[in-house]
C-alpha cells in the first residue's frame, strides 16, 4: 500500500472527527442558548379569580387549596375519544417527570358536568395512573367551571350541536393546550399540546423549564 492510500483514511477520519466536534459544539450552543431564554422574565397573562368547584373525593375545592403552589391544569371530558386520551397521556408524563419532592399541582377541569360526576372523575384519573395528591380532577356548575376555564385559564369550550357530531361522544370542541399558573395565582404559560405542528417532545421541556423556573429553583 503505497503513502496515499495510507493518509486517505486518515483524512477521512480527521474529517469525521472535525465533523462531530462541530455538531457536538451546535449542541452545547443550543443547550446555553435554551437554559438562557428560558429564565427570561414570563409574562403575565392574566389573574385567576377565586372559584369553588369538587374535585374527584367529592371534596370542595377553592383557589386557596392551590395558594403558594404552581399548578398545571388542562380541559378534557372522559367520555372524549378524540383529544383527551392523548392529553391525559401527556399530563401523566408530566407527573412523572416532576420530582417527588415537589409541591406543583396538575388539575384537569372537565368541559361535561352533568356527566363527569366526582365519581366518574376518579375513575378516569385512576384510568391514567393519576397520584391525586399531586393531580386533581375538576367538576361543579357549568358556570363556575366557565369562569375558571375560559375567564381565567383561557381554556376554551364549545358544545357541538347534535346535527353536527360525527359521533354520539363528539360532544364538545375544547381547547388542547396545558396552561401554568404561579404561586399568586397568576396566568404565566401557555402551551398547545395537540396539532399537526406540535412536537410533545419539545413541549414538554418547555413546560417544565417555566414551572421549575416559577418554582424558584
Amino acid at each position: 500500500m503505497n503513502g496515499s492510500a495510507r493518509r486517505f483514511p486518515l483524512t477521512i477520519w480527521a474529517g469525521f472527527g472535525l465533523l462531530f466536534g462541530l455538531l457536538g459544539l451546535m449542541y452545547l450552543l443550543s443547550l446555553v442558548e435554551y437554559s438562557q431564554a428560558r429564565q427570561k422574565p414570563l409574562p403575565v397573562l392574566n389573574q385567576v379569580a377565586g372559584f369553588t368547584l369538587t374535585n374527584q373525593e367529592n371534596n370542595v375545592m377553592t383557589l386557596a387549596g392551590l395558594s403558594n403552589r404552581v399548578w398545571v391544569a388542562d380541559i378534557v371530558f372522559t367520555r372524549c375519544a378524540g383529544s383527551c386520551p392523548v392529553m391525559s397521556t401527556e399530563m401523566k408524563s408530566l407527573q412523572d417527570a416532576l420530582p417527588s419532592t415537589s409541591r406543583v399541582k396538575l388539575v384537569t377541569l372537565t368541559t361535561d358536568p352533568d356527566y363527569d360526576t366526582p365519581a366518574i372523575l376518579k375513575k378516569y384519573g385512576e384510568r391514567y395512573g393519576a397520584d391525586f395528591q399531586r393531580w386533581t380532577f375538576l367538576t361543579g356548575a357549568k358556570k363556575e367551571l366557565s369562569n375558571l376555564a375560559a375567564g381565567s385559564l383561557k381554556l376554551g369550550s364549545t358544545p357541538v350541536a347534535p346535527p353536527d357530531r360525527q359521533s354520539p361522544v363528539d360532544l364538545f370542541v375544547h381547547s388542547t393546550i396545558f396552561v401554568v399558573v404561579d404561586k399568586q395565582a397568576r396566568l404565566r404559560g401557555i402551551f398547545q399540546t395537540e396539532g399537526q405542528d406540535v412536537d410533545w417532545a419539545k413541549v414538554k421541556p418547555q413546560i417544565l423549564a417555566t414551572v421549575k423556573q416559577l418554582e424558584g429553583g
